[in-house]
């Protein structure tokens, strides 16, 4: 197979926000092809932990762990327990943490981790090697409860007919690759909508659902976001770039409403201190609105033209961070 070259999004204006700082210590979230990892560290004379669950993305970046020795330290696991894999290391704290969420160019391109739909492969789409497979989503769940991963994380509207037209095709045949599933919601939607104006493949909003389900990639963005907070020092810097609206509303809540960007009730009634609930504000906004890419990055890199990066600062704010319900169908 020929070598993925890895293109990290918004590269700069994570760079910028992180501003990293001589003796500091980073965190790199979502390794993947360790694009933000070797910036920050070529950035400073500074150390990074670099966090992936996906045992290839670990093992591609002991090349760069060498090349930086003594600086960056790849640590096999998921983001969302970087409190506890950072104390593994004897670290409580940090000054700065890099969260890209979604599928690396690695994972997308190689046909054998059945995240594409253009490339036929085995319907795989676990990041982590291990655990429930698309394949098995799609051949072993009821009818109804695969609508609703379609449509609660996909967004899909034709949700019950591609499922209805699952569960008729895999009564004849389990659907065991990508372009197979590919086919059956092609089918499913109509080959007039699937002519249509729209640039958006029928099965993107599918593949999508099913790889948030599986990875259980919202329930990960929650705690990992709780986790960082924790980690944080004072004056610690948080980017996170989403790919979609339903990780952005995720992230723009959380952030908001650990920054105290809520709506209040009366001055006069006392601030809630139920356990669990924004008691202070843990964060302060860099700035109010979203970041998008510019239109030069989305000429050459077509895959960051839906990227959004959201960043904000800790305070020194002790009390519990909010928390965002996990969404699970």
């Amino acid at each position: 197979m020929a070598e993925i070259k890895h293109t990290p999004v918004m590269l700069a204006e994570v760079i910028e926000a992180l501003s990293p700082k001589d003796g500091e210590i980073y965190v790199d979230g979502t390794f993947g092809g360790g694009g933000y990892a070797k910036a920050i560290l070529e950035a400073a004379d500074c150390k990074v932990y670099a966090i992936d669950r996906d045992p290839e993305a670990i093992s591609r970046g002991r090349v760069l762990e060498k090349e930086f020795e003594g600086r960056l330290k790849l640590l096999p696991g998921c983001f969302s327990e970087m409190d506890v894999l950072l104390e593994g290391q004897g670290e409580d704290k940090v000054d700065g943490i890099a969260l890209d969420i979604g599928v690396s160019s690695h994972q997308l391109e190689d046909p054998e981790r059945g995240f594409s739909f253009i490339k036929e492969g085995p319907l795989d789409m676990r990041m982590s090697r291990q655990g429930v497979s698309a394949a098995d989503v799609v051949n072993t769940f009821e009818e109804k409860a695969l609508a609703d991963i379609f449509y609660r994380y996909g967004e899909e509207h034709a949700s019950r007919r591609i499922a209805r037209a699952i569960t008729r095709a895999r009564a004849e045949k389990p659907i065991e690759t990508t372009t197979d599933l590919a086919k059956i919601i092609v089918s499913a939607v109509g080959a007039k909508k699937a002519r249509g104006a729209s640039r958006i493949h029928p099965a993107t909003k599918v593949f999508q659902a099913l790889r948030i389900y599986v990875n259980r990639e919202l329930e990960e963005l929650r705690l990992g976001l709780q986790a960082a907070v924790s980690l944080l020092r004072d004056g610690g810097r948080l980017c996170v770039v989403s790919f979609h609206s339903l990780e952005d509303r995720l992230v723009k809540k959380f952030f908001n409403e650990n920054s105290g960007n809520i709506p209040q009730g009366s001055r006069h009634s006392p601030p809630d201190a139920t356990p669990g609930k924004w008691r202070g504000p843990t964060l302060i906004l860099k700035r109010r609105k979203v970041l998008k890419p510019g239109k030069e990055e989305i000429a050459t890199n077509p895959r960051a033209r839906s990227a959004r990066l959201r960043t904000a600062i800790r305070t020194a704010e002790k009390s519990i961070p909010a928390t965002v319900s996990p969404e699970r169908p």
